[in-house]
């Protein structure tokens, strides 16, 4: 079969699945997983890299908070736009329009002139994320039939795991290496590749795909939601820095009022035309209602985590980014290898209860680091850090699989676009909240002139000290569980809908017997 001869998958009217026989879809699906990964290597990559950045470049406190705070801002505030314009427009032009942006802004952050260009830069790359990330799920779920979907994610899942290993060492080994003297800049730089050929090859092989009825672009919606999260988060990551000034607790307090208004607007918005931004109905599904409020508590917590880790490490510790980036090996491999077991073995077993033994373990896995922390001082070694990582490792590895199955697997098809675009959403508000609590749990701690003696410590308390919070956010969630559905798929939904029930695969739930639980890790 050519490729001329292979039949275009459309959702538009039929929403059909390609046929078995069309090898284009495997060149389709390694496009949008390779795309998926460099955004995960992003993060991750950054993070290993934050304390270089602010030697190099100068960066003030509250700009190495912006660089992460910035980017998971923007992705959180675009992800529905993004997910709702891909069902509107075509779910292929988007993620080209995406990954292209996100190699320019790539380019910019790379070659960045000061703090504040790079901050910058770093906006519009989450802003460019949040337009390809979401359509990762809606272009499996229109080119791979039902049965081929649990094979898919799996390698999603691998994908996943390999990107989480690899970035936290990626990221320490161009910092390391300082290739032609450009510091940290290899570490945007190297999207630049990956990206073309992205664009290039998902411009060939990518088969378009778009909503089965008609929608429009919410434009108020888009406005109210990037205003409510600007205003919430803006003054939480400057506060410290400018002394807690009024304006600032004004904003924070104004953002919820914005947010009642956006709800307001989007219940009158489904009367009037059918096309909100937020489909509020969604959250008359309990296991997506429950799971959104799970998923942005564990974003609040992995945001403040993975900051002051680093920070501590390397800064508290002296370390260098390549062994903290290697002592940090454990915990990706305990990520995804609990990932993989979780969602083939654990879950379709027992249910909720591998989310709440994940939440319990990583609260152990936390607690048992602040012990070290404090017992071992600035003499800890990397060895000694394993066992908490890999205990945590393995509790969040039960957790960030099959939570989104959980979340997902009773929504309506017609909403797989916003739905999805609406948990990467809250779970990035989640992680955009954490990373400016980092102010005040965090660097709270610390006085402002330390003499070079004085870092070490205060450093290590300052660890303990959000670590503790993290613990307490961590039994919060597991609270929260109690909420979910006992297994996936146990929502209370009419027959009719639960029929076409979309799955993180994007599969369509077709029998009561569907054992593969399938992850989406962002």
């Amino acid at each position: 079969m050519t490729s001329t001869e292979i039949p275009s998958v459309s959702m538009g009217t039929q929403g059909a699945p390609p046929a078995a026989g069309d090898r284009r879809r495997w060149f389709a699906l390694a496009i949008v997983m390779t795309a998926a990964f460099m955004d995960l290597v992003d993060v991750t990559i950054v993070n290993i890299a934050i304390p270089s950045i602010q030697r190099d470049a100068g960066a003030s406190v509250s700009q190495i908070q912006w660089i992460t705070a910035g980017y998971a801002l923007a992705f959180a505030a675009g992800l529905i736009t993004g997910g709702r314009l891909g069902d509107i427009h075509g779910r292929k032009r988007l993620f080209l329009v995406g990954i292209g942006g996100f190699t320019l802004a790539s380019a910019l952050c790379g070659f960045a002139a000061n703090p504040e260009m790079l901050v910058a830069s770093r906006i519009l790359q989450g802003g460019m994320a949040a337009m390809m990330v979401p359509q990762v799920l809606s272009i499996v779920h229109a080119t791979f039939p039902a049965h081929e979907r649990g094979k898919v994610f799996g390698l999603f899942g691998a994908i996943v795991g390999l990107g989480a290993v690899s970035g936290p060492l990626l990221g320490a080994l161009l910092t390391e290496w300082n290739l032609w003297g450009l510091e940290w800049r290899p570490i945007f730089l190297i999207n630049l590749p990956v990206g073309i050929a992205g664009l290039v090859l998902g411009s060939r092989f990518i088969t378009e795909s778009k909503a089965p009825r008609a929608l429009k672009l919410d434009l108020v919606g888009v406005a109210l939601v990037t205003l409510g999260l600007t205003m919430l988060l803006y003054p939480l990551t400057r506060g410290r820095e400018l002394g807690w000034p009024l304006w600032g607790h004004v904003s924070m307090a104004g953002a919820l009022l914005v947010f009642a208004v956006l709800v307001a607007y989007e219940r009158r918005k489904a009367v009037r035309d059918g096309s909100p931004l937020v489909e509020l109905s969604l959250f008359r599904v309990k296991s997506f209602a429950a799971g959104i409020a799970v998923q942005t508590v564990f974003g609040l917590a992995l945001g403040v985590f993975f900051l002051v880790w680093t920070l501590y490490m390397q800064t508290g510790l002296g370390w260098s980014p390549l062994r903290a980036g290697l002592t940090g090996v454990p915990f990706s491999i305990s990520v995804s290898t609990a990932a993989g077991l979780s969602v083939q073995k654990l879950v379709p077993r027992f249910g909720r209860k591998v989310l709440q033994t994940g939440a319990l373990l990583m609260a152990a896995g936390v607690l048992l680091y602040i012990w070290e922390s404090g017992r071992y001082g600035l003499a800890i070694a990397s060895w000694q850090m394993a066992l908490p990582l890999i205990v945590m490792g393995v509790g969040m590895g039960l957790i960030v699989a099959p939570l989104t199955d959980a979340v997902l697997s009773d929504v309506p098809r017609e909403h797989a676009g916003s739905a999805s675009g609406l948990i990467n959403t809250v779970q990035q508000m989640g992680n955009a909240l954490g990373l400016g609590l980092v102010s005040v749990v965090f660097f709270g701690e610390i006085g402002d002139r330390l003499t070079r003696s004085e870092v070490g410590p205060a450093f290590v308390n300052a660890f303990q000290h959000a670590l503790g919070w993290v613990a307490a956010v961590m039994g919060a969630i597991f609270v929260l569980m109690f909420a979910l559905p006992k297994r996936a798929g146990e929502a209370e939904e009419p027959a009719k809908e639960r029929e076409t029930a979309v799955l993180p695969a994007g599969g369509i739930q077709d029998a009561p017997a569907h054992q593969e639980n399938l992850a989406s890790v962002r």
